[in-house]
This record gives C-alpha cells, structure tokens and sequence, in this order.
C-alpha cells in the first residue's frame, strides 16, 4: 500500500518532466535572439580613377556605413588587402595604385566588408562604365597678369629763359586711366597731370620770384594705379639752348712762354643763358696725349698740372653742353728753362690763388708779382645767375703800384655774396713801353 509521502514525490518527479521542454525552450530562446542580431549597415560605396585601370594609376575609394566599423576592400585581380580609415563619422576613405602584376578591369567585382560588433556586412560593387578610360584634364585657363606699367615718354615744352612768370608745359605718355604728377626738386612736388587723351597726360607749372631751380637734380614723373608705381626722370633742358658754351680764361695763354717745367693748364666755360656745361663731355687733349682722366673738370672750369719738358705744346680742349651744343678750343704755348737776360715782355703773376680757386665770403686779399715800379690797373667784375637771370656787378677799379720788389696786392669785397659768383678779376700792368694783361677767374664757394 502506497503511503501519502511516496505519492507526493511522485507527483513532483512527474511535474519535472513536464516542464523540461518549456526550460529547453526558454535556453533556446537568447541563442536564438543572437542569430538574428542586426547586421551594420553599409549605405554606399564610390570609386574613381585618375588614369582609368592603367598601371601607376590610382583608385579613391568612398565607403559610407555604421560608424566605428573596419571597412576592407578586396577586388578580383588584385592580391593585396585593402584597408579604408575612418575618415569622418560613418565614411571610410583610402587610395590604391595599380601594380602592373594586378589583372583587372571593368567587370573585376570589388568586395566591401564593413564589421563592427563582431558583426560583418559585405557587399559586392562593380567599377562604374568608362573608368578604365584614362580622364583627360584640360589646361586651366592662363592667369591674365595685369599689363606692366611703365611711362613710355616724359617731355618739357623748352623755355627760353627761367624768369618769374614763365610756364613750363610737360607731357607724359603711359597707362591709360593712372594717376599721373611731377615733382620739381627744391621748388615743387606731386603737380598733378591731367588725362588729356587715353594714355596721355599734360601738366604746367608757372615759375615764381622765389624759386631756386637745382640744375643737378632732374624734373621726376610718377605714374600710380592702384599700388603699382613707377616713375622716369626728365632727360632733356628745360632751356631752349640753341647757343654752345665758350672756353675763356685759359691759361698758359696762347703764344705764352712759362718758366720751368710745372704747368697749370686751366680754363673757364661760359654758358651764359644756357643750361650748363655737361662735365662728362670734356675731353682735354695735350700735345697729342688725352689727358681727361688726369685733370679737374667741373660744370664751370677745368685745371690739368703736369712737368713738361722743355719745348712747344698744343693743348685742345672740347666740351659739350646739356642741351647738346659743341665747343672746340685749341692754343699753343711754349716751357723755357732759361729766362732771357732782357725780357720783351712785362711779366704779369697772381701768387696767391690759382686761377679758378673758390674763395670764402668777406674780403679776399689777391697778391702777384710783376716789374719793380709797374704800375698795376685792376678791375673785378662779378656775375650771378639767379633762376635764369643774369646779375653783372663791378665790385673793384684800382689802380696800384708794384714795390721795389715787384709785390702788389689789393683786396675786394662783394656786397652780395652768392654761392656761385664769379669773379673776373683782370690786371693790366704797365712800365714805360711795356704791357702786359692777365685775369684771375674766382669763385664764391658754396655753402
């Protein structure tokens, strides 16, 4: 007979059994659920060439899909692996270069495989139509650069004299549609020049009282557009200069016998009314040999001193001035060592300055030598230009006597010493039937 606590284990034994295929079914169910987990999503895949599938050519590659994946590449003809970065959220990007061992082309599939959570997605593309066509690249357009600017002419309209009042017209040819101007040095700066034609611009200027023109120191146009500039400076006079220069006061005098062998052959170029001698056109020659590298030449006088030997010498002298007018001068003097027992002639000698020598402001003290008991006649003419006008002074007339030793001297004073003047300083001495003339050019130094 069956006892109450024997039936009960029974009924529970019995129950076990029964629900062994639910608790199989509920094991099941989380492998289930992990077999159907859902694969990352791969949205797009793109490529291109830059010289179809020709080897040396290189393949971009554009993959979108789940972000923080591994994305690699596999194509038909290719042995290598390729691997994409993560180049943005959810784009993978990469490049490869064909070998010339690859084998592909147009209908080589290309196999995408995007993993992520231990889970992969792959997918397989095929390269678009017509890329195994090398891309032709047309020329970019050539960069236009602006024209250069440039100022093709600048010119004056020549005056006959710098006087208050005159006007001096420039023309100024170059880019059209610039700002155009000229500046004259110590006088004016950025007259403006009006646009008169395309490319074409006139300005003027009216000279006044007070205006100091610097000869050395040229007339500068300037052209502007936008930050480009360029400027040109005047080349030509602004002086109608149809008159050459004259060599005065040279020195030995033509014909003149000198003592000893130390010579001083000087000289003084007058161009009154003109532009001025241009220093690099004198050229000084001495019996046959150049001697223009060798002598001291200013815009105004010139001095060469050299030991010549005994004998008779030529000396030519040839200068140019800056408006293209030629002057020639030619002389001959003569070196004695020994002086004759009776000269014929008066001799006539400035001991303290050398002929075109610059003196300071104040008085100047001249001494020379000549005959005992001569009587001297001197006279000192000044002159000054002054914007183109002339200013003619006589600052001395004196007449004076050589001692027993044949000294004299005598001083002058300009009353208006400008930088520049020129000082005449003519000496005729005289002694019974003997005569003799001499002149002694100064000049006011500058400054």
């Amino acid at each position: 007979m069956m006892t109450t606590q024997t039936r009960n284990l029974r009924n529970h034994i019995a129950a076990a059994f029964l629900l062994m295929p639910v608790a199989a079914t509920l094991m099941a169910l989380p492998a289930t659920a992990q077999a159907q987990r859902v694969a990352p999503q791969l949205d797009s895949f793109d490529v291109a060439a830059d010289n179809g599938l020709a080897p040396g050519s290189e393949l971009s590659f554009k993959v979108e899909g789940a972000p923080r994946a591994q994305v690699t590449l596999r194509i038909r003809g290719v042995q290598r692996l390729i691997v994409l970065k993560e180049t943005d959220r959810g784009i993978y990007t990469g490049t490869y270069t064909i070998r010339r061992t690859d084998r592909i082309n147009e209908e080589s599939a290309i196999r995408a495989s995007l993993r992520a959570r231990n889970v992969t997605t792959s997918t397989v593309f095929n390269f678009p139509a017509n890329i195994d066509r090398p891309v032709v690249t047309r020329p970019l357009p050539p960069v236009v650069q602006p024209a250069p600017l440039r100022i093709e002419r600048f010119v004056v309209t020549p005056i006959n004299r710098l006087e208050p009042g005159a006007e001096l017209a420039f023309s100024l040819t170059g880019m059209p549609g610039a700002r155009a101007e000229f500046d004259i040095p110590g006088v004016v700066q950025n007259v403006a020049m009006r646009e008169v034609r395309p490319g074409v611009y006139e300005g003027s200027y009216t000279i006044r009282r007070m205006d100091n023109f610097a000869p050395s120191r040229p007339v500068v146009a300037t052209l502007r557009i936008g930050d480009r500039v360029v400027t040109q400076a005047l080349t030509q006079p602004l002086i109608a200069d149809a008159r050459p220069p004259v060599i005065r006061h040279t020195a030995p005098r033509d014909g003149e016998a000198i003592i000893g062998r130390g010579a001083s052959i000087t000289g003084t170029f007058d161009d009154a009314g003109g532009v001025g001698v241009d220093p690099r056109s004198v050229r000084i020659v001495v019996s046959g040999r150049n001697v223009t590298a060798q002598s001291e030449i200013t815009p105004q006088h010139f001095t060469y001193r050299a030991d010549l030997p005994p004998g008779r010498h030529s000396v030519e002298v040839t200068a140019s001035d800056l408006g293209g007018n030629t002057v020639r001068r030619a002389w001959d003097f003569e070196v004695v060592t020994v002086v004759a027992p009776a000269p014929t002639v008066l001799p006539l000698q400035v001991t303290s300055h050398a002929n075109n020598a610059q003196i300071p402001p104040g008085a100047t003290l001249v001494q020379g030598r000549t005959l005992p008991g001569a009587t001297v006649d001197v006279r000192v003419l000044a002159s000054a230009s002054v914007v183109g006008l002339g200013i003619n002074q006589e600052v001395l007339s004196q007449r004076i006597q050589a001692d027993g030793n044949g000294n004299f001297s005598f001083s002058f004073s300009p009353k208006f010493p400008l930088p520049g003047t020129r000082y005449d300083v003519e000496m005729t001495s005289t002694r019974g039937n003997l005569k003799s003339e001499s002149t002694l050019v100064l000049f006011q130094r500058q400054g």
